[in-house]
């Protein structure tokens, strides 16, 4: 059984500090930001009728399955991945971990103090 999943955000640049304080809003513990490139012949693209911007932030955010859809509806409305070229957001299954120690003594601690 999958127990989590990857949520990808990919935004325009400066736009990932948005990104986190909504994914935490919605549970999150916390994410990875890398910086990225969008790439093409032209300075801006169209994408499925977006506008794209070349220079991305890249968001990753490891998280239970069951919080995955609060999260990323969190995500597009509170930093605005619904206006025209500001990003795009979707998740991957992941059907195993490891290292995640930390990650789940936190889910358990919060469990605890219910």
């Amino acid at each position: 059984m999958i127990k989590y999943d990857l949520i990808i955000i990919i935004v325009n640049r400066g736009f990932a500090d948005e990104v986190m304080t909504a994914a935490k809003s919605a549970g999150a513990f916390g994410g990875t930001v890398m910086n990225a490139r969008g790439t093409g012949t032209n300075e801006q693209q169209k994408f499925f009728g977006a506008l794209i911007q070349p220079e991305k932030e890249l968001v990753m955010i490891l998280t239970e399955r069951e919080k995955r859809n609060a999260m990323m509806e969190a995500i597009s409305r509170d930093a605005g991945l619904s206006k025209e070229g500001m990003g795009i957001c979707f998740s991957l299954p992941v059907d195993g971990v490891a290292g995640i120690r930390s990650f789940r003594e936190k889910e358990t601690n919060e469990i605890s103090k219910q």
